[in-house]
């Protein structure tokens, strides 16, 4: 056997045993994130995952709210008045 056939093969089981743990990992849900199984449905988490759902519905609200309060009518008056001021100074 020549060097390059044995560095061939080792890269090869090197690939096909990391293919393997992934998919072992991905057969236990929970344990990749460091938790048993029986923990990944458990009472807090359920409280965790509603409380972050919960943040994350306000921070929609408040990106919806930047997004349309800057094409408001009032937004528009405003950038006109800043506008107007700015044009005035400039005479």
């Amino acid at each position: 056997m020549t060097w390059a056939t044995a560095i061939v093969l080792i890269v090869l089981i090197s690939a096909v045993a990391g293919i393997m743990r992934s998919r072992s990992r991905t057969d236990r849900p929970g344990e990749s994130e460091g938790r048993p199984p029986e923990q990944v449905n458990s009472p807090e988490r359920e409280q965790e995952l509603q409380r972050e759902v919960t943040e994350l519905r306000e921070r929609i609200k408040v990106l919806e709210r930047i997004a349309t309060d800057t094409n408001s009518t009032e937004a528009r008056e405003t950038k006109a008045i800043a506008e107007e001021i700015e044009r005035l100074r400039g005479e």
